[in-house]
């Protein structure tokens, strides 16, 4: 499109100068060349002119008979009658030049015009860029970044962690590589794969590894460059993207971020968008208008799928939908053998230890902790990376950059000790809670003076009413240390009491793990690939009687609950004693010693001693 353009700047200069030079013809046609006014005189004192035109510059004269050039008509350039008078007695050849300004006038209205109108052009582009509307010239075109088949440098070797994807996508791949073998039993491929799953799961490396997988052009645009101030701008820029993808085909139009533009029509509380829903409208179109066949496959991703229009979703659109979860721990693994190649790995590393520390880490996750791990074995100029940087790595990702400068008064100190220690002792005493991995009274990120870390064996999907309580008592175990050991309260548990409340609503209002409100979800389904906390609605959904007895369940659960931890505590306030004194005097206690500290720690039995608080 960049040539066609020059192509056609360069008719636009051709046909300029053509036309200059037809003028030029066209006036020396018409003009006469002058003689020197010492000839005219003479012509004049011979007798030889019929009659004189006088101009202020200029003077014509007839010539009775045509000289010897066939001439009838002489000009020269006026002189002064007193001069020429004067020069006439010296016989010499003598003639006023007229210096001619068609130039310098023309020069003269044109060049501030020109300058004018590139300093608009020039202000004018610098606020387009600003605002993300492109060159003036290009405003109506795709933005899409084109990677020619040498160009991704991506492939399926490249993407670990996702083999249920990645055996999806082989199906496109072959497609490409041999449309003719699909269509032998009259069985077309899917126009769009729509990718799905949390963000950081390597959808996009997925798409472009589809693409270097099976070595055509990939074109690659996110859905809010479709969306512009100018309404049809976006509808503009579909059409552009749809024709550049057609010439190429076979091809892969990949749209990162489909929700910034595949958003339900008419979905906001204030109507719609219609610059947005016209780009959508046109983006519905185009895929009903091409056939998969000439192999143009369109491939989105999206972690919020629940907000998409139901009509790009349909049977002809994006007819297939493939999840890009976070990965297991073998799919962990498979990915920092990935990116461990990059980095100096220490030879005793075992990466089954590290993927063990890091559950719920997507692909993005484990690339920034490999990063993080090699950063800090080079600070203290490591010959290579070992499993303790690694673990000091998640210590920094979870909770945050170490805060030793931030000091804390004795009393502060021991209300952190005894807090972090009824958190680990609860999380020992209770069956079926994660190993914890090490305690630490270090200050850490904005908030945290201190954290445990507990590390699970194994990862889990399903949880019963009886685990999720124990994750509750964990998360209370703090709260209820300061009360058995100081009999009052402070601020330091807020951030587990909010989580603690959150597993006890989401039990009663999402489970129905309560039997006296029933097997009823009360509360609205979250979304499904985001960690945000949930939206509050316009007005309750159930009614005030019922809401009351919600939270009553929800009281209930946490005040048993609570009881259960500081029961615990309570039978093993020697266990805990000693753990916090350890933890006072080295600030950091890891699996080994609290393994060994807490080798009497007694488990009594569900309700606690009968002795914990109201």
């Amino acid at each position: 499109m960049e040539q066609k353009t020059q192509w056609n700047l360069m008719y636009w200069v051709v046909a300029a100068l053509l036309l200059l030079m037809l003028q030029d013809w066209w006036q020396a046609a018409r003009t006469v060349e002058p003689v020197p006014y010492s000839e005219f005189e003479q012509a004049l004192a011979q007798g030889r002119v019929a009659e004189v035109l006088i101009t202020d510059k200029t003077i014509t004269g007839k010539l009775k008979v045509p000289d010897a050039k066939g001439k009838t008509v002489i000009v020269a350039t006026r002189v002064e009658p007193d001069l020429a008078a004067r020069l006439s007695q010296y016989h010499v050849s003598y003639a006023r030049v007229v210096e001619s300004t068609f130039l310098r006038d023309i020069l003269s209205w044109i060049l501030p015009t020109v300058a004018f109108f590139a300093v608009w052009f020039f202000l004018f582009r610098r606020f387009a860029e600003k605002q993300g509307m492109g060159g003036f010239m290009t405003i109506g075109k795709s933005r899409a970044k084109v990677y020619v088949e040498q160009d991704t440098g991506v492939t399926f070797d490249d993407v670990a962690g996702v083999d249920e994807a990645k055996a999806d996508l082989q199906e496109v791949v072959d497609f490409l590589k041999t449309p003719q073998e699909y269509g032998r039993l009259g069985a077309r491929i899917p126009k769009g794969v729509l990718l799905v799953g949390p963000p950081g799961t390597g959808k996009t490396l997925l798409a472009k590894a589809v693409a270097g997988q099976a070595r055509v052009p990939f074109f690659s645009i996110s859905g809010s460059e479709f969306v512009e101030m100018f309404v049809g701008v976006g509808a503009a820029r579909v059409r552009d993207l749809f024709e550049q993808a057609r010439e190429k085909a076979p091809a892969i139009i990949f749209i990162d971020e489909l929700d910034a533009l595949g958003r339900a029509r008419g979905a906001g509380p204030i109507g719609g968008h219609d610059e947005r829903e016209q780009t959508l409208n046109q983006l519905l179109v185009e895929m009903d208008g091409f056939d998969a066949s000439v192999g143009l496959i369109i491939l989105a991703a999206t972690n919020r799928p629940e907000i998409l229009d139901p009509a790009l979703l349909r049977a002809g659109r994006f007819d297939r939908q493939v999840l890009v979860d976070r990965p297991d721990k073998k799919g962990r693994v498979d990915i920092l053998k990935v990116h461990v190649k990059k980095i100096k790995l220490a030879p005793d590393v075992d990466l089954e230890q590290v993927a063990a520390l890091t559950t719920g880490f997507s692909g993005a996750d484990l690339a920034n902790l490999v990063n993080e791990a090699a950063l800090m074995a080079t600070r203290r100029r490591a010959e290579g990376v070992t499993l303790d940087d690694f673990t000091r790595a998640v210590e920094r990702i979870i909770a945050g950059l170490e805060k030793k400068n931030r000091v804390l008064n004795d009393k502060e100190r021991r209300t952190v000790a005894y807090h972090e220690m009824g958190h680990a002792l609860v999380a020992l005493a209770l069956p079926g809670t994660d190993p914890v991995h090490k305690v630490s009274i270090i200050p850490r990120g904005i908030g945290a003076l201190g954290y445990t870390i507990q590390r699970p064996t194994e990862d889990r999907y399903l949880m019963t009413r009886e685990e999720l309580e124990n994750k509750i008592a964990v998360l209370l175990g703090g709260r209820a240390a300061e009360k058995l050991v100081f009999g009052r309260l402070s601020t330091g548990a807020a951030d587990d009491l909010a989580k603690a409340t959150d597993i006890a609503r989401d039990m009663v209002g999402r489970y129905g793990m309560d039997e006296d409100l029933g097997y009823i979800a009360y509360e609205a389904q979250r979304p499904r690939f985001l960690d945000v906390p949930e939206m509050t609605s316009g007005g309750c959904r159930v009614a005030e009687s019922t809401q009351t007895r919600i939270d009553e369940a929800i009281r209930a659960i946490i005040k048993t609950v609570f009881a259960r931890a500081f029961g615990i505590l309570e039978a093993n306030q020697p266990v805990l004693e000693r753990c916090a004194a350890e933890l006072l005097a080295k600030e950091t206690l890891d699996e080994t010693a609290i393994r060994e500290l807490t080798k009497n720690l007694v488990a009594p039995p569900l309700g606690g001693t009968g002795n914990s608080p109201n």
